[in-house]
């Protein structure tokens, strides 16, 4: 019996992440990237077959925004900045376009793919002094790219929406006096990032007998 070792699969991996972040809310109603910040993370993955996977992630990220950029007029003409830094943990969902690793050649098996992910989570901002928790919900988009059997590469750009309002503070909730709901007066964030994993725990390897 031949064993083909280049065809072995794992069940996960576990990587980093690293790149830069953004804010949308009550100081930037635009583009996300207007004041970008720093963002990193690390995460592990369980790939329950070649299209989909379960991840866990737990990152920091640094936002901050000027009501000076905008083209909106605030109540009384005030102007407000902040600074925030935000620690989110979240569970996602993964999903590959194709059938993504190598080997298996019957699998049609490709080293590169788009992904979409999306899932629930949690976020604390730090801000003046005041710390906040909320619910999160991220929605990302990628590319995934194998170089090698276990070594994987990703961009991915990831935009989370928090069911409350104080990822800028306190003194940016609630300026126009809109009570905040799932769809109204609640801050997203962005990040767009690159990541390195490495794959462990083999799952089978592929024999191919030969009478």
């Amino acid at each position: 019996m031949l064993v083909n070792a280049q065809e072995a699969r794992y069940r996960w991996d576990i990587g980093v992440a690293a790149g830069m972040s953004g804010y949308n809310g009550d100081a930037n109603s635009g583009f996300p990237f207007r004041h970008p910040g720093f963002s990193a993370s690390v995460f592990g993955r369980y790939n329950i077959d070649s299209r989909w996977g379960i991840r866990l992630q737990g990152g920091v990220s640094g936002l901050s925004g000027n009501t000076a950029d905008m083209d909106d007029v605030l109540p009384g003409f005030e102007n407000y900045s902040f600074k925030s830094t935000i620690y989110d943990i979240t569970c996602r969902g993964e999903f590959n376009f194709f059938p993504y690793g190598i080997g298996e050649t019957y699998k049609r098996l490709r080293r590169w793919t788009p992904c979409l992910s999306a899932g629930i989570g949690a976020v604390m901002s730090a801000v003046d002094g005041d710390s906040y928790v909320a619910a999160a919900i991220p929605l990302g988009i990628g590319l995934k790219y194998k170089p090698s059997q276990r070594v994987n590469l990703a961009l991915e750009l990831t935009m989370t929406k928090t069911l409350g309002d104080h990822l800028d503070g306190k003194q940016l909730s609630d300026l126009y006096t809109i009570k905040s709901s799932f769809f109204k007066n609640t801050d997203w964030y962005s990040t767009l990032s690159l990541s390195v994993t490495y794959e462990f725990g083999e799952r089978c390897i592929v024999c191919n007998r030969k009478d």
